[in-house]
């Protein structure tokens, strides 16, 4: 047993060893990433083999969402005691599992109830991945290697549309799904290979089940009520019925951890405010990007006429904007404090997503694309970065699921929200989705909210004054064991 993290090849630099890590992570993000926005795409493929409208194959996207948005929490806190490697490979042959029983679905219940799954399996990837690397870097290249891996994140997020597209045009939608078996492998292997087993070795209790249940419950009920609160109507007792049950159930959460001798998640957090200010600034950051992902890929199909592959391919920009910043992200924040990059991020993407609304020509809304792709991805992959700097090492998954948690669940309200809005606007349901005026004033709205959200974080910045410094460089951190 050692406490040593990596081998050091020298201040700075990455052995192979290290990029062997890093690939691991990467691959596993970008896996989940580009599985769940490809679906999008494919929906309306998947309706003619199984003659469906594409309307009632909502719950292909919902079911995901809802499986995933409730245990990413309950996934990092089992990673962090069970073994974070341990987890996440479980997590990458699970998806791989489920991903073949898709792809071989033969009815629309098959396939939803195979992405329900298949979202309970993304849990144990996406919180997790960060946190294997946060645990493995300790020192001041901990920046540089999250954002790599949230690089590939965000290229899987921006691949998935043009994937998505070229396979319903091309290929079939099940070559998606079976498409995701070799990245699980891949991913797997690299782990197993390279990655040394951590968790908290503090802990002298099992997983918080109480917690478990009340947490996922709660969650479930939100999201269950944000998501067809524009179906059944936002004032219906329906609707109504499961806030008020998710907001029960997240105050009996709360009651449940307070007691608990190893509770699911530290309430401390909850009340560090430096970690609450960065969480909710990647969160509105988040909301930008969904709008911007959902509705940008409406516009283009829908109110400009481009073929679901063409549209994938101006996807592409976005692509390369996200990735880029999020993997020099990590570079600079070795010079600048990152929740003063995460701010300028937000001003870019407001002002470049505003910028967006008022071209016409594809080819400068193509360039204009990767701009906002770069804001985006600049403070989209630096609330990890940040948050994880706040965070004891015991607990960096759970933390980080906390963080994604808040990212999916916030930016699944938004869309909803968007969505009753952009019909509000178009005064017909049918028609939303191709009403270019109103769709680019939701895009505009967004870039309202990334400009706000970045002078909201600069006053947050002034009022909390921290030198920069590397992530691991905060009081109170230790070198987690290394098995």
């Amino acid at each position: 047993m050692s406490t040593r993290a990596a081998a050091r090849p020298g201040r700075g630099l990455f052995s192979p060893r290290d990029r062997a890590v890093i690939a691991a992570a990467a691959i596993s993000m970008l896996l989940v990433q580009m599985d769940w926005f490809a679906l999008n795409l494919m929906l309306p493929a998947i309706g003619r083999d199984f003659h469906t409208p594409t309307t009632d194959l909502q719950w292909l996207v919902s079911g995901y969402m809802l499986t995933l948005g409730a245990l990413m929490i309950t996934g990092g806190r089992a990673a962090d005691l069970l073994g974070r490697r341990r987890v996440l490979v479980a997590g990458l042959i699970g998806f791989g599992v489920v991903s073949v029983v898709c792809a071989a679905a033969q009815n629309t219940a098959w396939l939803t109830a195979g992405r329900a799954v298949q979202g309970c399996t993304a849990a144990l990837v996406l919180p997790v991945s960060v946190a294997v690397v946060t645990a493995y870097f300790r020192d001041d290249r901990q920046g540089r290697a999250v954002g790599t891996v949230l690089a590939f994140s965000a290229v899987g997020t921006a691949l998935g549309p043009f994937i998505g597209g070229a396979f319903a045009e091309h290929v079939s939608w099940r070559a998606v799904f079976l498409l995701n078996v070799p990245f699980c492998l891949a991913a797997a292997l690299l782990l197993l290979r390279y990655v040394p087993e951590t968790r908290d070795e503090g802990s002298r209790h099992g997983l918080d089940v109480p917690g478990v249940l009340t947490l996922a419950g709660g969650l479930s009920a939100l999201m269950i009520g944000v998501d067809q609160g524009g179906h059944w109507g936002w004032a219906s007792p329906q609707t109504l019925g499961c806030l008020a049950a998710g907001a029960a159930l997240l105050a009996a959460f709360v009651v449940v951890e307070r007691r608990s001798r190893e509770p699911l998640l530290d309430l401390a957090l909850l009340r560090n405010g430096p970690f609450v200010a960065v969480t909710l600034a990647g969160s509105l950051s988040n909301i930008v990007y969904c709008l911007v992902a959902v509705f940008s890929a409406l516009y283009l199909q829908q109110a400009r006429g481009l073929s679901p592959l063409d549209s994938g391919l101006i996807f592409l920009a976005l692509s390369v904007g996200v990735g880029a910043a999020s993997y020099w992200s990590g570079h600079l924040a070795l010079r600048v404090r990152a929740e003063t990059l995460m701010a300028a991020g937000m001003l870019l993407s407001g002002i470049s997503l505003f910028a967006l609304t008022q071209v016409t020509s594809l080819a400068v809304y193509t360039a204009v694309f990767a701009v906002v792709g770069i804001g985006v991805g600049l403070s989209w992959a630096l609330t990890n970065v940040a948050t994880q700097s706040y965070v004891e090492a015991g607990r960096l998954a759970a933390a980080s699921g906390l963080v994604l948690t808040s990212l999916v669940l916030l930016g699944a309200v938004a869309v909803a929200v968007a969505s009753t809005v952009l019909e509000a606007l178009s005064g017909s349901a049918a028609r939303a989705a191709s009403d270019g005026p109103a769709i680019e004033s939701i895009l505009r709205a967004a870039a309202l909210l990334a400009v706000l959200g970045a002078a909201a974080m600069a006053v947050v910045v002034r009022r909390n004054p921290r030198p920069p410094g590397p992530p691991s460089a905060g009081p109170g951190r230790t070198s987690p064991t290394v098995l």
